[in-house]
């Protein structure tokens, strides 16, 4: 048996923490049922040596794992045994954590496991969603059709972080270019006006106020710009540390839904992971108090998160989802007539995935808006701050030039 340190909260809204010895989290969360508690979170206590090569090892992609379930899916449909299936993905997959897990399943399915059991041992890299969607397909005997959906779920998810990144490529790539152009400005063609700028002012000719600033800028960069770099350093390491907590993330978050273009951006990335997992999971015959619980962690917003959280203690006590939500003011008023509507009518999971399509081609346009706005805006503060520098260094010759 494992220990499992639970975290959980009572019919009353009371947090529960406390270790349990079980066989896996499936059968701590049947326990804790039993006592009348809502899990929020089932960790296993670690146990023995640490494994430096999986600790450095990166977590295979999204489209991987989604690759890996799609194989399994259709081979188990077309009547593969699950252990020949398991021997086939595991001399295809390349991935070295994953092709370990899918070796360490099999095994286990051969000493007479569950396939939930042996997926859940492997949690950490599954993640909940898909143990918690093969699970509900094991018991529900629709494992195939779980194991598309979540594939189809993850490749969504791997499009749309895809689209994140493409999309803030081209600013980045701008922002360190005018950087380095504006390094190289400074570092080099200054000092080569400085000694005419000195002669300027030994003739009694005082300096424009433009060249004045451009020479305070390079000085405190040569005398400070070390310590500034390690100061931002520093502080990007303290806004890390403070990120960890579930404090400093709340507020992080609560001040990212504030931004002018970033916040609308975030809000409908959270909204729509939130209906999508939730919908996904409703949808693969997953109880909709697990539901919430991993949907709750997955929507990467803190105060989004509260607001599931508080539904799941409503659902818990017998009211409907969408009350606190709706309270929240967080999710568009569109998006919660939709769910209360639904929630009166049975239909809520699909309903939760429509709603998740809507906002993602939403926030796919308003990806598109921010980086429209993005590009000139990096390239109207590169093109000033080099008109400021050539600005600063001709003007001296010019007036040199006159009072010649």
């Amino acid at each position: 048996m494992t220990e499992f340190r639970y975290k959980a909260k009572s019919g009353v809204g009371r947090d529960v923490t406390g270790v349990i010895a079980a066989n896996s989290a499936r059968e701590v969360r049947d326990i804790l049922a039993n006592q009348k508690l809502f899990p929020i979170s089932i960790d296993a206590v670690g146990k023995g040596e640490i494994n430096l090569s999986k600790l450095l090892a990166r977590r295979p992609p999204g489209r991987e794992i989604a690759a890996f379930l799609h194989q399994l899916a259709e081979l188990l449909e077309n009547g593969v045994p699950v252990l020949t299936a398991f021997e086939v993905l595991a001399k295809q997959t390349t991935h070295p954590l994953l092709k370990e897990a899918v070796t360490d399943i099999k095994e286990q399915i051969a000493d007479g496991h569950g396939i939930d059991e042996a997926f859940e041992s492997h949690l950490s890299l599954f993640g909940d969603l898909t143990v918690s969607v093969i699970q509900a397909g094991a018991e529900g005997a629709f494992l195939e059709d779980s194991l598309k959906r979540t594939a189809q779920f993850l490749e969504r998810q791997a499009e749309l972080r895809g689209k994140v990144v493409g999309a803030m490529i081209y600013p980045s790539i701008l922002l360190v270019v005018g950087f380095l152009v504006v390094s190289v400005l400074l570092v080099f063609f200054v000092p080569k006006f400085q000694p005419m700028f000195e002669t300027l002012v030994e003739s009694g000719h005082p300096l424009p106020l433009v060249t004045v600033s451009l020479l305070w800028v390079r000085g405190f960069a040569a005398r400070y710009g070390l310590i500034v770099v390690v100061l931002l350093f520093a502080l990007i390491i303290w806004l890390r540390v403070q990120m960890a907590t579930r404090r400093g993330r709340r507020i992080m978050d609560v001040w990212k839904l504030k931004l002018p273009i970033i916040g609308p951006v975030a809000l409908n990335s959270a909204t729509a992971k939130l209906c999508r997992v939730l919908g996904t999971l409703l949808q693969n015959g997953v109880p909709i108090l697990r539901a919430l619980e991993i949907s709750s962690r997955s929507t990467g917003n803190m105060v989004l998160t509260d607001a599931v959280n508080k539904s799941a203690e409503n659902v818990a006590a017998g009211e409907p989802l969408s009350k606190p939500l709706t309270e929240s003011g967080i999710i568009p008023t569109s998006i919660m007539t939709m769910i209360s509507i639904a929630e009166e009518s049975n239909t809520l999971e699909s309903v939760l995935v429509n709603a998740a399509d809507s906002l993602e081609q939403q926030l796919s346009r308003k990806l598109d808006v921010m980086v429209r706005f993005l590009e000139p805006l990096m390239l109207l503060i590169m093109a000033t701050a080099v008109f400021y520098i050539m600005i600063a260094l001709l003007l001296p010759v010019f007036q040199m030039t006159q009072a010649v």
